[in-house]
């Protein structure tokens, strides 16, 4: 299968489950608590096929990317059935139910990917060289030790020694380290948020060594503690890389459909587990860009719902929420149209966005 293809399907793919994941949450909400669903739509584009059942329209459209769910009277509280005229908490519930969706679903994503057939790599870390008066030097960590455990996690490559270290930001992290004479220690240190430039966190280079490939596949009473374990992990690393951007440790950097769709690509020629895991972390993601209070989206219908409450229930009028939710929607649009560009740029450049 030729690269563009594999992306273009695996994209496709993330985004209808990440997707439908999400409506699936608004609708199932809104038909709980009584709001009238109008449409309930599997793709986008002009509808190709539609069926009427009770007050809602389900309809299949052209373009595999995820759905919709169109609710009555969102902002209008005179329409019947409408969300508007609900009460404070049923809004909020419905509105944030997608959200929540897309946080409950990596839940099952990661645990998904342990159960199915993977490759582990294992080796030994080896430290290369300490740099002075960093954490690892003043914790006692020399060249020629081998790095064992985190947290009494044990450590197989240098790729899960960095996710250690970005997920004890400003911690204290406990290794277990074998030195060159054969004793074990544990020392402990606290990875820096500011880092001198070209130090890094906790001021160490390391090479994995004696690297082995084993298949690998967990039965489900493992796999969904691990994969619970591995989602709470990837908010707190969300978090963490958050924080970086905000104080300028780390660049800023934003990635549109094109961009996804490449890595869906570059992930899934790796194996089926890694594009799962993929889909939970953009699952994630989208619940977290959703959350914000931003016009057009569920956070800024949200942040219209907590105004009123705030307001003892004087609402803002239906046309200026519309009017407010429009233009945001066609400034993230604009946003959308500028990430894209930079990414065909990046790609025609031969750049990608796997380390």
């Amino acid at each position: 299968m030729s690269t563009v293809l594999l992306s273009i399907i695996s994209f496709l793919v993330v985004i209808f489950i990440v997707v439908m994941a999400h409506e699936l949450g608004h609708y199932f909400s809104a038909k709980m608590r009584g709001v009238r669903v109008i449409q309930f739509g599997i793709g986008y584009g002009k509808r190709i096929f539609g069926i009427k059942r009770g007050d809602t329209i389900y309809s299949i459209h052209p373009i595999p990317i995820g759905g919709f769910v169109k609710l009555s009277g969102e902002e209008d509280p005179s329409e019947p059935g409408s969300l508007a005229g609900k009460s404070i908490a049923t809004r909020l519930f419905v509105l944030s139910s997608g959200v929540i969706m897309n946080f409950l679903l990596p839940f099952l994503l990661f645990s998904i990917a342990f159960m199915v057939p993977h490759q582990v790599l294992k080796g030994d870390i080896r430290v290369e060289d300490v740099l002075p008066n960093s954490p690892a030097s003043q914790a006692g960590i020399l060249p020629g030790d081998t790095i064992l455990e985190a947290n009494g996690r044990p450590l197989n490559h240098g790729g899960e020694l960095s996710r250690a270290i970005q997920l004890n930001m400003g911690r204290t992290i406990t290794f277990t380290i074998k030195h060159s004479d054969g004793t074990i220690e544990d020392v402990r240190l606290i990875p820096r948020w500011r880092p001198p430039k070209g130090q890094g966190a906790v001021g160490i280079s390391t090479n994995t060594t004696s690297i082995v490939t084993i298949n690998e596949h967990l039965p489900f009473w493992q796999a969904i503690p691990e994969g619970a374990s591995d989602c709470i992990e990837t908010f707190v690393l969300f978090k963490n890389g958050l924080i970086s951007m905000i104080i300028g440790t780390t660049p800023a950097q934003f990635t549109g459909p094109v961009g996804i769709a490449q890595l869906s690509g570059e992930i899934a020629s790796a194996g089926l587990s890694p594009l799962i895991e993929f889909a939970a972390f953009i699952s994630i993601n989208l619940g977290i860009f959703n959350i914000f209070p931003i016009p057009g989206l569920d956070g800024g219908r949200i942040a219209f719902v907590l105004v009123e409450w705030i307001r003892r229930g004087k609402r803002v009028a239906p046309k200026t929420e519309g009017t407010i939710h429009l233009i945001g929607f066609a400034l993230l649009m604009l946003f959308a149209i500028a990430i894209t560009f930079q990414d065909i740029y990046r790609i025609v450049s031969g750049g990608s966005l796997v380390p």
